[in-house]
């Protein structure tokens, strides 16, 4: 079950601060897009994004998208926000994660990925031994695969909540 536990969770990547990063000693991340960055299929980020990525790079925090998308949905995404990205990334498998790595120059213990879905972003992170931040979905998924998926995380969520809980308590 801890393979499908992220490491922190935020309600939107806007609510996760450069000081939140220098905490977690995170010098890098990498960023899904569908969901995380904007909605499915939207080639327009979502509000305030730009400045927090603005902010983030400012604070010297490096970033890089990784999406399973093809490069069609990726590429003049990631060119409109002024980042380097992997498209087909095949997450939860390691490739596009070691691809961003590499690209940008840091060691996996500086690197946080962020992303909305526990099957790919949260699993694939924590498969590759680094830090994963879970954001609730933009908007839900009403049909589809997706969606399916979205039912299949609730129990582990619930799980989730059930430890953050336990732990405040402390």
């Amino acid at each position: 079950m801890a393979l499908f536990l992220p490491y922190r969770d935020y309600h939107r990547i806007l609510d996760i601060t450069k000081e939140d990063f220098e905490k977690m000693g995170i010098r890098g991340l990498i960023l899904d897009v569908d969901n995380t960055l904007t909605t499915h299929d939207n080639p327009v980020p979502l509000e305030n994004v730009t400045d927090w990525l603005s902010e983030m790079q400012k604070s010297g925090i490096k970033m890089m998208i990784v999406s399973n998308n093809h490069g069609e949905r990726v590429e003049p995404f990631a060119k409109m926000l002024g980042l380097d990205f992997v498209s087909e990334g095949k997450k939860p498998l390691s490739d596009g994660f070691k691809r961003a790595i590499n690209l940008m120059g840091l060691s996996k213990e500086q690197v946080a990925v962020i992303g909305d879905q526990i099957f790919t972003d949260i699993l694939g992170a924590n498969l590759f031994r680094i830090k994963s931040i879970l954001v609730t979905p933009i908007e839900p998924e009403k049909k589809g695969f997706l969606h399916f998926k979205r039912i299949m995380e609730k129990p582990i969520l619930q799980h989730y909540n059930k430890i953050k809980s336990k732990r405040r308590q402390k």
